[in-house]
């Protein structure tokens, strides 16, 4: 360790013992050097921390983030000489759990970069472990629409969440408000569905007592009731065109009032919409309006699909036996693989609504296949019986193996790769290769 690190490094450090954000003094060469009191308090890291390669504490890896599958922000800032984010699952005292790292340079003399301080916070609203609330999930499709999240929660920024139906887009509408700076404010949501031109002014603007038959009483609106919070506009495709262009003008003036009223109120909310439609395309063929279309995708976030992140079924499946109140309830193994293997066109939706039907036909404490749906994993059975005396290649086998091996697993690679005899990065390249890594 260089002179000017060793004399800059225990001030920096003193200094970071001050701060309620957790931080991680690293050298070019992946080691520790030292860890906040903020660090200790909420990862449990040891005083004797340092001297340890940050992938050994913060993943249990032998070897680096980007070596086992996730980016690295380190590799990245020694690259760039800029300050670099990514989110990370880290292991924590309450188990691995979701978190956003950001790496920053901190350079000497003439701008030599001396070592890196990391900067961590735990995303409290989405779970690597199953959990009774929130956003669960450790996949690579859910971890970038988390990523993108995250990054947009420090701005006011409007966001347009964009997936099929099912895929829990109002969850993750409210997971982005309460990591948002309006947390402490309200989150309201709008059914545009419902919405006719009739009900449009009152309900969104309110009114004034006696501003038509039957306003016996002032009543304000769903953008005033959003004060200081976030206005979520669910289904916006749904929206007719002709309430569009007062949607619109909300959002470039700011500044509306209630019906029978003349005087001008000023909004303030958080602008997050969703919708299941290709609006590009409804735009193409006039079905949406062009203006809108452009002021509310300044953000546009996917929501992947539940077949596009399969790897996070056995986590949901837990999480949403929980929140039924079916907790003691197991899978067995057979089931969870038909799970895995099944293509839900309904997204989590349909898969909690299979759940709840399994938990009233079990008469124990195990969902079994004969609770199961019909044609649930029936395809899968049959397929299989006329495999059974069929010689495939080695690789097919493989990829048949991995897959079986993925759902009795779940989503978590550093154990499954234990228990194949391999490492973890060996394993995420079979994955690949078997085309089974997302």
């Amino acid at each position: 360790m260089g002179t000017a690190v060793l004399e800059l490094l225990p001030q920096m450090v003193s200094l970071a013992d001050t701060l309620a954000e957790p931080r991680v003094f690293i050298g070019a060469d992946y080691r520790v050097l030292a860890v906040n009191k903020a660090y200790r308090d909420q990862f449990g890291a040891p005083d004797q921390a340092a001297g340890h390669f940050c992938h050994e504490i913060s993943h249990h890896s032998a070897v680096p983030c980007d070596l086992s599958g996730e980016s690295c922000p380190l590799k990245l800032c020694r690259e760039t000489g800029e300050t670099c984010r990514a989110l990370h699952i880290h292991h924590t005292p309450h188990g691995p759990e979701h978190v956003d790292v950001e790496v920053a340079p901190i350079k000497g003399h003439k701008g030599r970069v001396l070592f890196f301080v990391e900067t961590m916070n735990v995303v409290k609203r989405a779970h690597r472990q199953p959990s009774s609330y929130g956003l669960v999930g450790c996949s690579p499709g859910f971890n970038r629409m988390l990523a993108l999240l995250k990054r947009v929660t420090s701005s006011d920024s409007t966001v347009l969440l964009l997936g099929e139906s099912g895929t829990g887009k109002e969850l993750a509408a409210q997971a982005l408000h309460e990591m948002s700076r309006r947390a402490k404010g309200p989150f309201v949501a709008v059914d545009c569905v419902s919405m006719t031109e009739t009900l449009f002014g009152s309900e969104l603007f309110g009114h004034e007592k006696g501003s038509f038959t039957g306003a016996i009483e002032r009543k304000i609106g769903l953008v005033e009731a959003a004060t200081g919070g976030t206005l979520f506009f669910d289904e916006i495709g749904d929206m007719p065109l002709c309430l569009q262009v007062k949607l619109l003008r909300l959002i470039e003036s700011g500044v509306y009032r209630r019906v029978g009223g003349v005087e001008p109120l000023h909004a303030d909310f958080r602008l997050v919409l969703a919708t299941h439609r290709d609006v590009k395309a409804m735009v193409d063929s006039g079905a949406f309006r062009s203006d809108l279309y452009y002021r509310i995708s300044t953000f546009p976030i996917a929501i992947p699909p539940l077949r596009e992140r399969r790897e996070d079924i056995p986590l949901l499946t837990e999480s949403l036996l929980t929140r039924l109140g079916k907790q003691e309830l197991r899978l067995h193994p057979e089931v969870l693989a038909h799970l895995v293997g099944y293509d839900f066109p309904g997204n989590v939706r349909e898969l909690r609504n299979l759940l709840e039907r399994a938990a009233l036909l079990a008469d124990g404490d195990m969902i079994l296949p004969e609770h199961l749906p019909e044609g649930i994993g029936a395809v899968d059975r049959a397929s299989q019986a006329k495999d059974d005396d069929a010689i495939v290649s080695l690789a097919e086998a493989q990829r048949r193996y991995l897959r079986w091996a993925l759902a009795q697993n779940g989503a978590d690679r550093s154990v499954l790769a234990s228990r194949l005899g391999l490492s973890e990065r060996t394993l995420y390249r079979k994955l690949k290769e078997a085309k089974l890594d997302s």
